[in-house]
């Protein structure tokens, strides 16, 4: 039997990028043989984190479009019109057995053109209101693996499979690791940890917000390990010299961050949301406004309304210390909010999202 030849797209966004390295890596686990090639924007982080992985990439001349009015939307057409070129050429080439999206502009002109050379396809979606490129493209491919319910108001509903989204597999047991975090960090576990994450570049809102509050923490007894990204890093780090304050660009052992955090607050992209529900810990989301459809406030509030996390708005960051610091005096609100999100875990999702690919790969 040949080996499968399989087309992964998706990027722009490490939400869509990581996901789709996870596919990636479960497919070559289940199928070594199997020949993988990512395609993405040329430009954007998927040129550089796939490569990383150990993955094949192409690169598309492809951008979204602009919600405001502005040049930029003019060469739109153009880019277009190119990439579906270039798709083309990349699928009539690579001959692939299935193409998988997983959101991102790349993955509309990608699946587009598979779905013409009538090559199966699947897409999966992160968020709980559904990204563009995603929405146009359901009509047409075989199944759709969402991470949330009530999507049907979007896709198809006889497409649609829950499977979650795809995780590190090293968060699967870090109740296992609170010492090795906690040597690894060198806390002191009289005192509670605050792990603030505001994602790879960092949350500006999120900075000023711990920046502000900093002698609070300290009042509340309370430590951290604070996050701010790699755009604030050089403004933040200064604050590595008060005591009770660990200020990281980037966090590489994050199962052991995880693992040692009584408390987090975080973004509520669709990764993170997914990391948080296996990680079982009390959680305040501060949702990014910066993002299109406001999905981090959806995603937020998908798991507010099920009493399993807190959320505080940009515009109400001024509650952030009242409502902290109640959270911090309620070891029942604690425990409630920890055991209702983590009974929304969806810890099989990478294996869940490749066996409907299997599925498809053996129709």
């Amino acid at each position: 039997m040949k080996p499968y030849n399989i087309l992964i797209s998706g990027g722009g966004t490490g939400g869509h990028i990581y996901p789709a390295i996870a596919i990636a890596n479960e497919i070559k686990a289940r199928f070594p043989n199997a020949n993988i090639l990512f395609v993405g924007a040329k430009d954007k982080m998927e040129m550089e984190k796939v490569p990383q992985a150990g993955y094949k990439i192409e690169g598309l001349w492809i951008s979204g479009i602009q919600r405001k009015l502005t040049s930029k939307n003019a060469s739109f057409p153009f880019k277009l019109i190119n990439s579906l070129w270039k798709a083309r050429k990349i699928i009539r080439k690579f001959k692939p057995d299935i193409a998988i999206g997983t959101g991102g502009f790349a993955s509309g002109p990608t699946l587009i053109m598979a779905n013409r050379r009538k090559i199966p396809t699947l897409i999966q979606e992160q968020n709980s209101f559904p990204g563009i490129t995603n929405r146009l493209l359901c009509k047409r491919v075989k199944k759709i693996c969402v991470a949330y319910d009530n999507l049907e108001r979007f896709f198809p509903a006889n497409k649609i499979v829950k499977t979650g989204n795809p995780v590190r597999q090293d968060l699967l047991n870090i109740h296992s690791k609170l010492q090795a975090g906690t040597d690894f960090y060198q806390l002191d576990k009289s005192k509670k940890t605050l792990l603030v994450l505001g994602g790879s570049l960092g949350a500006h809102k999120i900075n000023q917000l711990v920046e502000t509050n900093l002698d609070f923490f300290k009042n509340q007894n309370v430590e951290l390990i604070w996050q701010c990204g790699k755009l604030y890093f050089d403004e933040y780090k200064k604050y590595n010299e008060n005591e009770g304050v660990q200020v990281h660009q980037f966090i590489n052992k994050m199962d052991l961050a995880y693992a040692t955090a009584d408390f987090i607050l975080s973004r509520a992209g669709a990764s993170s949301v997914s990391e948080l529900c296996i990680v079982g810990k009390p959680v305040i989301f501060i949702p990014s406004l910066n993002v299109a459809e406001d999905h981090q406030t959806k995603n937020a509030k998908s798991i507010v309304d099920k009493h399993a996390a807190l959320m505080v708005k940009e515009s109400e960051l001024e509650t952030f210390s009242v409502v902290f610091e109640s959270l911090l005096k309620d070891i029942g609100k604690q425990q409630s909010l920890s055991e209702n999100i983590n009974e929304l875990a969806l810890p099989s999702a990478t294996k869940d999202i490749v066996d409907e690919i299997e599925n498809l790969l053996n129709k």
